[in-house]
């Protein structure tokens, strides 16, 4: 595995986990407050999303840059 491609994994899997706890951490507090469940259930709502975003990275993102450098030349 080269360099440029343990980078790229490495970005995808830390961008995921700031990401996806910012987002469900906030969401969960704006829509059901700091109840006695929070902490369990903002962890469960973060390795759900972080189980779904880490492969729409991986996948997802190559293809959106590619359309992004053409529209940006």
């Amino acid at each position: 595995m080269d360099t440029h491609f343990k980078r790229k994994i490495a970005f995808a899997l830390s961008m995921g986990v700031v990401t996806t706890g910012l987002i469900s951490f906030t969401l969960l507090a704006l829509n059901l407050g700091f109840s006695s469940g929070f902490v369990l259930t903002w962890l469960r709502s973060w390795s759900i999303a972080y189980l779904i975003v880490i492969p729409v990275i991986l996948l997802v993102g190559p293809r959106l840059q590619v359309q992004i450098d053409r529209v940006v030349r």
